[in-house]
């Protein structure tokens, strides 16, 4: 824009002189290329302070996520994500990012995050609670499947067996930093934080706050080895939601290979005592090429350790495929294979597009 504004101001300059008689006084050419420079200078002035202006707009993104999903008892069309998100920097050290969602319309994240350094950073508002490696690492638009993990899905929010609903996100103030650097990145990575414990856009029902802490270990490049705890009360009359979780993943290049356990136990109210809940899954991929990515997973859960028939494990197969730079498609089956003879095994088919903008 500047380099716009001078060159037309020097051509129209330029002009003038050409069409001057050579037989004016040189004091009349002195006036006229001082009035020049000075609208040049005005103009380079205003051509600035557009510059300004846009820079402190926040950079817009988003996407849209819909498909189709069979069964033996459903075949329904479905929008999953609507999402827009307004990102920007207020300083160097200080940045902030809103996402909204707007298939079921709320705000996802609302994120005020300062970084004076490497080894510690501070962040405030609604965002993904940092639990396990699936729930913050690998978001929707990078997740291979179309579904989460039934042990993060019961026991980080997403469907939790204590009845908030939270998409693995919370409201709180975090701290968290990076330590040792080894071929470029960081070897020892941690946050802990302190959220109301109620799931997104709720208040805090009761006087406690949650705890949450991960520690994030990357020895070699593309492997992460990660350790999760969270103590917490949910609801006015302080029932216990725990949750421990460990896992790995190896992330680089054609190869995806990724393992989780969880852990939690649940106070259930009117004294319905503590529920003991684990599951885990196993993942592996093969970028077949940077389009084409067939993907498998084992994901077993137990809602009561008590009761074997509470037990439900996925078999998914699927692949992922990119033929265009914004266009994500995703076909999984999965086997629902249920530990309970009241309820039914089913095989679902489900596809979806992401389109990114």
């Amino acid at each position: 824009m500047k380099r716009i504004f001078t060159l037309l101001m020097l051509l129209s300059a330029l002009g003038t002189r050409a069409g001057v008689p050579t037989d004016h006084p040189t004091g009349d050419c002195d006036v006229q290329f001082a009035r020049l420079d000075s609208e040049v200078d005005s103009l380079k002035a205003r051509a600035s302070g557009w510059d300004r202006f846009q820079a402190a707009l926040p950079a817009i993104s988003g996407y849209v996520q819909m498909g189709y999903e069979w069964s033996e008892d459903a075949s329904t069309f479905f929008i999953k994500r609507v999402r827009l998100t307004l990102a920007g920097e207020i300083t160097p050290k200080l940045d902030y990012r809103v996402q909204l969602e707007f298939a079921s319309p709320k705000v996802v994240d609302a994120v005020l995050r300062y970084r004076p350094l490497e080894a510690l950073n501070f962040q405030l508002g609604e965002y993904k609670i940092p639990f396990s490696i699936e729930n913050t690492v690998y978001v929707p638009l990078k997740y291979e499947f179309i579904e989460y993990p039934l042990a993060l899905r019961r026991l980080m929010g997403f469907n939790d067996v204590c009845g908030l609903s939270a998409t693995g996100r919370d409201m709180g103030v975090m701290a968290y930093g990076s330590f040792l650097r080894h071929d470029g990145e960081h070897v020892v990575n941690y946050n802990i934080g302190v959220f109301n414990g109620e799931g997104i856009n709720s208040r805090d029902r009761n006087r406690s706050k949650d705890l949450v802490a991960r520690l994030t270990l990357c020895p070699v490049a593309g492997l992460q080895i990660a350790g999760s705890g969270y103590w917490g009360e949910y609801g006015p009359d302080y029932l216990e939601r725990v949750r421990y979780g460990a896992g790995i993943c190896y992330d680089r290049g054609p190869v995806v290979l990724r393992y989780e356990y969880i852990y939690g136990t649940t106070g259930l109210p009117d004294n319905g005592g503590t529920l003991e809940s684990d599951g885990w899954y196993a993942v592996g991929g093969w970028r077949v090429t940077p389009e084409v990515m067939p993907v498998v997973r084992y994901d077993t859960f137990c809602e009561n350790r008590d009761v074997r028939a509470t037990r439900q494990t996925n078999y998914t197969a699927g692949v992922l495929w990119v033929p265009v730079r914004r266009l994500r498609c995703q076909l999984n089956y999965t086997y629902e294979d249920y530990a309970s003879a009241s309820v039914a095994n089913r095989n679902v088919v489900c596809l979806m597009l992401t389109g990114i903008f």
